[in-house]
């Protein structure tokens, strides 16, 4: 699974059990909620910033 990083969070339960019953209201787990998000950020960046060059990054 190269294409696959995996990413590990902690938060107190309270927001935990709170952003579990947003997620399930929207229709996705927890993980999927996450992923919608992360990707609707990086989106915005971009469009803000222009895109980014992952290859440049590496060197």
């Amino acid at each position: 699974m190269k294409d696959k990083a995996y990413l590990s969070i902690r938060m107190n339960k309270q927001l935990h059990d709170k952003f579990q019953s947003a997620a399930a209201y929207e229709g996705r787990s927890m993980s999927g909620q996450i992923l919608y998000l992360v990707n609707q950020y990086v989106r915005q960046f971009e469009k803000e910033h222009g895109p980014i060059d992952l290859l440049e990054q590496e060197q």
